[in-house]
């Protein structure tokens, strides 16, 4: 009961399992090497420049690394986000603003500038698909030719039974989809805090992220309970936008239809009060539609 508690009192904990198993830099660096094709072996090969208190609509970014000559910067979601590239964007210029800091962007040398790279990996039940880009361009208004600013953005599915050769190469990233899938599986038989509690339970006897679980029980417990309440919320959102945007349709093509019939049947020489009843406008409005024709 007391573990129950101490998992509900922080329930506003932002931080979020994914960010906090590959905060480690061995997992981190298994994830890249499963990502990129390479065979690193030296943790410290991963130069960690997260930028903790850079926030851009309440959100921090969750992962930024250096490595050779490139800058990455992973982010995880549990809903899709179609404006991440503009996220990203921000992210990113904060990112070299400080890596320039103590340099002179006036000076005739040309300043080198790690190339970035966008990662987001998304466990959420909207989208089916292994894997799928964003640009920024995307967000354009009245875009002509092509984009004088471009970013891109790949996300990955980590969902259990999504890119098997991927969760084979980085096992972390497997048992962390595994036990998504368990908290998934309790929570539909059970109240939130005992579906996840069973989930790290079964997981640390399943040896699924066993040693991580142990000993960051409590901590887990509560971070889950905010990362499934807040995918629920954005959920409902969605859903509440998606019927809002669907209402709103209905209402313009009602609209639509009723101004194409009020035109069509001042055509055919009716009164415009008899044409506001049947079609169930005001007689002013009606006057407007069939002026403007």
């Amino acid at each position: 009961m007391a573990q129950k508690e101490r998992a509900t009192v922080n329930r506003n904990y932002k931080d979020t399992v994914f960010r906090m198993l590959f905060s480690d830099r061995r997992n981190l660096l298994s994830l890249y090497n499963a990502i990129s094709g390479a065979h690193y072996d030296d943790p410290e090969k991963l130069e960690i420049v997260t930028l903790e208190n850079a926030i851009y609509m309440g959100m921090k970014n969750d992962l930024a690394f250096i490595i050779d000559t490139e800058l990455f910067l992973y982010e995880h979601q549990s809903t899709y986000n179609p404006n991440m590239p503009l996220r990203d964007l921000f992210y990113i210029s904060s990112e070299y603003q400080k890596l320039v800091d103590k340099k002179s962007l006036y000076s005739s040398v040309l300043q080198k500038i790690p190339a970035p790279q966008f990662i987001v990996f998304y466990n959420g039940t909207e989208k089916k698909k292994d894997s799928w880009v964003n640009h920024l361009s995307e967000a354009f208004e009245n875009l002509s030719g092509n984009p004088k600013l471009e970013l891109e953005v790949l996300t990955i599915n980590i969902n259990e039974g999504h890119n098997p050769e991927l969760m084979e190469q980085c096992q972390i990233l497997r048992e962390y989809a595994q036990y998504v899938d368990c908290v998934r599986r309790y929570a539909k038989e059970f109240e939130l805090i005992d579906a996840i509690e069973q989930a790290v339970d079964e997981c640390i006897q399943r040896n699924i992220l066993s040693e991580f679980l142990r000993k960051n029980k409590a901590e887990v417990i509560a971070m889950s309970i905010f990362e499934y309440d807040k995918e629920e919320e954005e959920r409902k959102l969605r859903k509440a936008e998606y019927e809002a945007g669907v209402e709103s349709g209905i209402a313009e093509g009602k609209r639509l239809a009723q101004k194409e019939g009020t035109i069509a049947l001042s055509r055919l020489g009716l009164p415009v009060e008899q044409i506001a009843m049947a079609l169930q406008v005001d007689v002013e409005l009606a006057k407007q539609w069939i002026g403007d024709k």
